[in-house]
């Protein structure tokens, strides 16, 4: 039995009725890599089965304190039935993409069952019309609680499920599993009671860091939307969700990301990618003709180096959506972001010196709370950020399930209340993915959306493109101009 941690426990105390806290981990394989040609919903179910002991919050459920007078628990499930969890179904003819985007999209929004271990696993087959995936293949899709999950290192639990060559091992029989007893009431009690007068300072430190964090952000918007309504910029995506969600992607080799980042000096693919999105939500947000005069801004993940270690941190950058040059676009967005580093790289440091960190993922929710809450009682919405861009880490190598070779990796994000469009970025097998998550009622054409983030990206890439022959020209009219150096041979004596 273990206490879920403070970030945790928010992520189990947001949820709402239309507003749940899923992840939802997408898989595609092509299963002619594997032997025969075929995989098996019944060895999958006995892969699974047998990796379970890996990964031990798939079979736990939480356990909450009576009175609410404590963090939740973990506790392992007595009634635990992984034929529940793994269940098989497939898309109807024709199978095609957007089909899979919808059917995985409903699936994500329904919510978890609080009473059970917090996840499902789906294996969908149909999947026969996809234009750049081969025929035949197949998705494994994992919901998990947030609770359940650290997204910075959210590819851990797929590389458990996966092998890194076609040859999986043999099955071995699982070891037998006898789950703990959970406690009662009275022992919950009793323990909460006991935290409460045995370490009463470290629990009020924690929540000092807590509003410490929290405070300063709550009141500065706060006091932002009473005098400067004008100054916060609301668009269609910072209103009240629904429960119905919408889903796609776009896949882009990495090769081009690095062509499009050398644009502006210094920039990253981090960067490239920020500058895409913004384009992607410039060009739609004109489209429906509620492009705003000032540039949108975004909740993003920027990656930053703490004590040798490579560390994922929150920021808020401006995505020049006001800008219509790309390329200053681009320059505005690495100026920002390079400042950001820099100074998340000194907080960083400062906390994990000071012993403890709370975690940005926790404050930003609580945060989006309480604006939500506030906005509402002036009547009018005060968002912290209009959007969030958030990394999920994705494998650094091929991998298989049951020798089926994986094609795809990306992620279903969880959205809330003044925040209704997150884009999730993947990286797998040298291309960078980057997909949306938004709720119906506020994007009812996804596949709309989609296309203008790929027309942004091929608006970078044709200028990257077109810098590159200019460079070449000018390497070659230079060649052409530089005078010859040979040396002038002696005339030969006699």
């Amino acid at each position: 039995m273990r206490q879920l941690s403070d970030q945790d426990a928010v992520f189990l105390y947001s949820e709402t009725a239309h507003s749940n806290s899923n992840v939802t981990l997408l898989h595609i394989y092509d299963q002619s890599t594997a032997p025969g040609g075929k995989v098996r919903f019944k060895s999958i179910l006995a892969h699974v089965e047998n990796r379970l002991d890996r990964v031990p919050v798939l079979r736990e459920r939480v356990r909450k304190v009576p009175f609410g007078l404590g963090r939740p628990y973990w506790v392992e499930d007595e009634n635990f039935s992984l034929e529940y969890h793994v269940r098989h179904i497939a898309l109807p003819k024709p199978g095609d993409w957007r089909q899979f985007c919808i059917q995985a999209s409903r699936i994500h929004a329904r919510p978890l069952d609080l009473n059970r271990p917090l996840w499902e696993m789906y294996v969908i087959e149909g999947l026969d019309s996809f234009l750049d995936l081969p025929r035949g293949s197949f998705a494994l899709l994992l919901k998990i609680h947030h609770a359940a999950i650290d997204l910075e290192h959210g590819c851990e639990i797929t590389t458990v499920l996966h092998d890194l060559s076609p040859q999986s091992p043999a099955h071995e029989p699982p070891e037998p599993w006898f789950p703990a007893a959970p406690p009662g009431d009275v022992a919950l009690l009793a323990r909460a009671l006991t935290h409460s007068v045995l370490f009463p300072m470290q629990r009020l430190r924690r929540m000092a860091r807590a509003v410490a964090t929290v405070v300063p952000a709550v009141v500065s918007r706060f006091v932002e939307v009473v005098r400067k309504p004008e100054h916060v910029v609301v668009t269609r995506f910072n209103t009240v969700v629904s429960p119905h969600r919408v889903f796609d992607t776009r896949r882009f080799p990495l090769a081009e990301f690095e062509a499009v980042r050398s644009l502006v000096r210094g920039a990253t693919v981090n960067d490239a990618v920020l500058g895409v999105c913004g384009g992607g939500l410039r060009r739609y947000l004109e489209l429906q003709g509620e492009l705003p005069e000032c540039s949108l801004t975004a909740s993003a993940t920027l990656g930053v180096r703490v004590d040798g270690s490579h560390e994922l941190a929150w920021a808020r950058v401006r995505l020049g959506t006001d800008i219509t040059d790309p390329v200053a676009r681009l320059a505005m967005i690495r100026e920002q972001t390079a400042a950001s580093a820099e100074m998340t790289n000194t907080v960083c440091a400062r906390e994990l010196t000071d012993g403890a960190r709370f975690a940005p993922e926790a404050t930003i929710a609580m945060t989006s709370k309480m604006l939500a809450y506030a906005s509402v009682r002036l009547g009018r919405w005060a968002p912290l950020a209009n959007c969030t861009i958030a990394n999920v880490p994705g494998p650094a190598v091929p991998l298989y399930l049951k020798g089926a070779r994986m094609t795809y990796f990306s992620a279903i994000m969880p959205i809330s209340d003044g925040m209704g469009l997150v884009f999730s970025v993947t990286s797998y097998d040298d291309k960078i993915i980057v997909s949306f998550t938004s709720c119906f009622e506020q994007l009812p054409d996804p596949e709309v959306f989609a296309q203008c983030v790929r027309d942004s990206f091929q608006e970078y890439l044709a200028l990257a493109a077109g810098r590159k022959r200019s460079s070449h020209a000018g390497a070659g009219r230079a060649s052409a101009r530089r005078p010859s150096r040979r040396k002038k041979l002696a005339p030969l004596s006699v």
